[in-house]
């Protein structure tokens, strides 16, 4: 693992979303995702180049669910109906792990930071790893922050630097 891991700052996270979803997004300091919400999270583990864990993200359903409808331009019904259902549908599945994918960029935007990229994403009702699921849980190097994406709605995002 990397000396040059950093947190990356809650402006950069926004500006990702909004560049990425083509509308205002605002990020505010959250609660960080606990055990209880894991099952029906996305959770993303990035690694670094030597394939060691360097990250684990986790996003609540709902902000899952409206960041992948807004990304694919559906209605924001598509979301709702998502979150009512407590499943990913296959199509918000598939723009969620895009947007995931674009958020390692996030990890790289510091001097010397190593390249980090997305190794999986975990959606609800799949097993989660036992090593990120206890990095995602862990004090430490960490951001928590409610996203709320305009029009759609939102959730929790946690994201752990192992």
């Amino acid at each position: 693992m990397s000396d040059t891991s950093v947190i990356p700052g809650s402006l950069a996270v926004r500006n990702l979303f909004e560049d990425l979803l083509g509308r205002e997004v605002s990020v505010n300091p959250g609660n960080p995702l606990g055990a209880a919400d894991l099952p029906t999270a996305v959770i993303a583990i990035y690694t670094d180049t030597s394939q060691q864990l360097y990250a684990v993200l986790g996003m609540e359903l709902s902000l899952a669910a409206n960041a992948g409808a807004a990304l694919g331009l559906l209605p924001a019904g598509a979301a709702e109906d998502s979150i009512e259902e407590k499943k990913l549908f296959p199509n918000l599945a598939e723009n969620v792990f895009e947007l995931c994918n674009v958020l390692s960029s996030v990890f790289s935007n510091v001097e010397g930071a190593p390249r980090v990229k997305l190794y999986q994403v975990i959606y609800p009702g799949m097993d989660l790893p036992n090593d990120a699921r206890a990095h995602l849980l862990a004090l430490g190097k960490r951001l928590d922050l409610t996203v709320e994406v305009a029009r759609y709605g939102k959730g929790a995002l946690s994201l752990s630097i192992a």
